[in-house]
């Protein structure tokens, strides 16, 4: 079992977190602190595997506590939440080498996600048998493969991500899948795939809009 420690302020937020954890059955909940003072504390005790890391945190923030884990060579890794969208923080986040990146709200398909990508990281780490050029292009090559196979087939993470970040954008909008297509630079087929995907990890409402007069056709909004 992998031990997960959670540093979040909102006690809601953080409890939801806890439950998203315990129903993977790989990872515990090792302990929450609702902020960054208080892990690095925890850190300098107790051992953990992986970090659920806030970014909007009193005293101290995500990144800063992220920067102090780094200098302290404390070896754990990192998944970044946050309820901002900012490129930005995002590369920030990428700089310091988070496994993953969570924009709230997520739902506990996405969350999942996260974790599995962690397990396919330190399981390509643990094929590795001595250090060289070649195994380590394998090693990237695998856990990449890893990664993507946790989408669906046909759903790839960047494109994925891509209208996510377009239907942010629009969040208070209907959209129908042409208009979102047109937007994004993909075709109609390809964006339909992806929203049944968002729609079935209840990540998008769908609707059919009958009043089109002609043919009926299906809208689409993020879930706030």
């Amino acid at each position: 079992m992998y031990k997960v420690l959670i540093v979040e302020d909102d006690p809601m937020v953080a409890m939801i977190n806890e439950q998203f954890v315990s129903r993977h059955k790989d990872f515990v909940v090792a302990h929450k602190c609702n902020d960054g003072k208080s892990a690095l504390e925890y850190l300098d005790e107790c051992k953990v595997d992986l970090i659920i890391l806030d970014v909007f945190m009193p005293y101290m923030d995500g990144f800063e506590t992220l920067r102090q884990i780094r200098k302290k060579q404390i070896s754990v890794d990192v998944i970044m939440v946050t309820a901002a969208n900012e490129r930005e923080q995002l590369k920030e986040g990428l700089h310091l080498g988070v496994v993953d990146y969570l924009v709230k709200p997520f739902t506990f398909e996405r969350f999942k996600v996260a974790l599995d990508k962690f397990i396919a990281q330190v399981e390509a780490l643990k094929d590795l048998d001595k250090v060289n050029q070649k195994n380590i292009d394998f090693l990237i090559d695998k856990s990449r493969k890893r990664a993507n196979e946790l989408y669906p087939k046909g759903v790839q993470e960047k494109t994925l991500q891509t209208i996510i970040e377009h239907l942010k954008q629009n969040k208070n909008k209907w959209l129908t899948g042409d208009e979102i297509a047109e937007k994004v630079g993909l075709t109609g087929v390809t964006v339909r795939r992806y929203m049944t995907h968002l729609s079935e990890t209840g990540m998008v409402i769908a609707d059919m809009n009958y009043g089109t007069g002609g043919r009926p056709c299906m809208l689409y909004k993020l879930l706030n």
